[in-house]
């Protein structure tokens, strides 16, 4: 094919036929929505990094699902922010803790949505790291233990799925021999396999709550340079039981992605972080560029990437686009 003959502008001269010829279709089906669930009544806090998300208790977390159910969106990811935070992440285990306590909630008032929760403790340890702390250290078989009861006490409080952030070796066969165990079988895991050390998370840390209170979280979650050790972190997932695998961050790891959609047959999640998310917002804000088409532009180049699904703060905004 060579110009003249071939005019590759033909099929581009208006909207229809760039339409007939999309090869990567972006839909609201793709779409989880994070939010941040805190105690009390009554409470929607402003995340200042992360305009139009919020910090908000139970009665607005189910208002927001039902927000969700009515655009389209099929899940929502619950992260939670406990009352009271202690060495050994007490709260995240609690049978009346925020989260559990959210996802009752939800699946009474709006059931119709699918309910994911967030497995990892650093939103409620004092210190703020992922896992127990053994001799100055984060402790990784210790730390597998508490992760698989929490995720059976999110499993018991109807969580329809559990999504371990942690980074732990092992993680991921821990929660399914607990859930089996729990007579949970049917629950399935999406594992944050390639996790990355990334400066991206800083506004979720703000969201969240769970900047550590010393060190850095280098030491289990992965080195941005590398990608061939992605592969053998997806691998080990995979081979422990994960129904998703996920890649985070999403936009500055988009060759990951593509390397594991192409070696893994398993449903692919990528996590459109809180920075990546700032950093439309901002410029947005600042009137350096078009936030919509940024949004909508990233959100295709990740699912052209060969994501199947996208976690993404930009959820309900894209949806309202997408569903027109």
């Amino acid at each position: 094919m060579q110009f003249p003959d071939y005019r590759p502008r033909r099929l581009r001269k208006n909207e229809n036929f760039r339409r007939l010829i999309r090869e990567t279709k972006l839909s609201v089906d793709n779409l989880i929505y994070p939010m941040f669930v805190v105690p009390g009544q009554k409470v929607k806090k402003t995340i200042a990094s992360m305009p139009g998300n919020f910090q908000m208790s139970v009665d607005h977390i189910v208002r927001e699902a039902a927000r969700m159910k009515e655009l389209g969106i099929p899940a929502v990811l619950l992260f939670g922010i406990p009352e009271k935070k202690d060495e050994i992440a007490s709260g995240a285990l609690a049978k009346d803790g925020i989260v559990q306590r959210a996802i009752r909630a939800i699946k009474e008032k709006v059931p119709e949505i699918l309910v994911i929760t967030d497995v990892c403790l650093c939103e409620y340890t004092s210190h703020g790291h992922c896992g127990m702390i053994e001799k100055g250290e984060v402790a990784n078989d210790m730390t597998l233990e508490v992760l698989a009861e929490q995720a059976v006490s999110h499993a018991k409080a109807g969580a329809d799925m559990v999504a371990p952030s942690a980074m732990m070796d092992g993680q991921i066969g821990a929660l399914r021999e607990g859930l089996d165990e729990a007579g949970f079988d049917t629950v399935p895991i999406m594992a944050y396999s390639a996790k990355y050390a990334s400066c991206f998370y800083g506004p979720f840390r703000e969201a969240a709550e769970s900047a550590p209170s010393f060190g850095d979280r280098r030491a289990y979650q992965m080195d941005p340079a590398n990608s061939d050790e992605a592969m053998r972190e997806i691998t080990l997932d995979v081979q422990e039981g994960a129904d998703i695998i996920m890649v985070k961050p999403a936009l500055t790891y988009l060759d990951v992605i593509r390397r594991a959609k192409e070696e893994f047959d398993l449903p692919l999640a990528a996590y459109n972080v809180s920075g990546e998310f700032a950093m439309v917002k901002a410029a947005a804000q600042m009137g350096w560029l078009d936030g919509e088409r940024a949004m909508l532009e990233s959100l295709t180049a990740i699912r052209r990437a060969g994501a199947d699904i996208i976690i993404t703060y930009f959820a309900p905004e894209a949806a309202l686009i997408l569903g027109k």
